[in-house]
């Protein structure tokens, strides 16, 4: 059985769910109706990684991290791995496009299946989905909330240096 841990954050409450050997989703407090198990039952169940992860987002969101070396198992289709994977690549504090993820994976009319991917993201943050922005420059959707993707924006262009 997953553990969960709630984390307060100054974007939020976050509810990290992981397995002792990976994380395996990341839930923003507006999201607990996605859950797929009872947060009652595991919440509580303290897993050294999801400790872990707690203390790297709060470095990460105090500008003092800027990768995470946790690791991650997200669940989705071929496609959604490739996209989740290639978010990893991206450094920290440089934005990118739908547009240009899907060029650079070989398939330029991809674009609205590189943002349903971002869409999915069950590990937002730990992938940094919030480094895509559209090809108009404007922020898009994001999980979290449009405010709280300008702050993580925000953050990691103050600090990129």
């Amino acid at each position: 059985m997953p553990g969960v841990l709630r984390h307060d954050t100054e974007i939020g409450n976050l509810f990290i769910v992981g397995e002792e050997n990976f994380l395996t989703a990341l839930y923003f407090e507006h999201e607990l109706g996605k859950l797929n198990f009872s947060l009652a039952c595991t919440e509580g169940k303290s897993l050294p990684l999801l400790e872990e992860a707690a203390r790297q987002l709060d470095q990460y969101l105090a500008g003092r991290r800027k990768y995470f070396t946790l690791p991650l198992k997200p669940e989705g289709t071929p496609f959604l791995q490739k996209v989740w994977h290639y978010l990893l690549s991206l450094p920290y504090g440089e934005l990118t496009s739908y547009r240009e993820i899907a060029f650079r994976m070989g398939n330029p009319r991809s674009y609205r299946a590189v943002a349903l991917a971002c869409q999915k993201n069950p590990l937002p943050i730990f992938i940094p989905c919030h480094r895509v922005v559209r090809s108009d420059g404007k922020i898009g959707g994001y999980k979290g909330g449009v405010e709280v993707k300008s702050r993580l924006i925000a953050l990691e262009l103050k600090n990129r240096t």
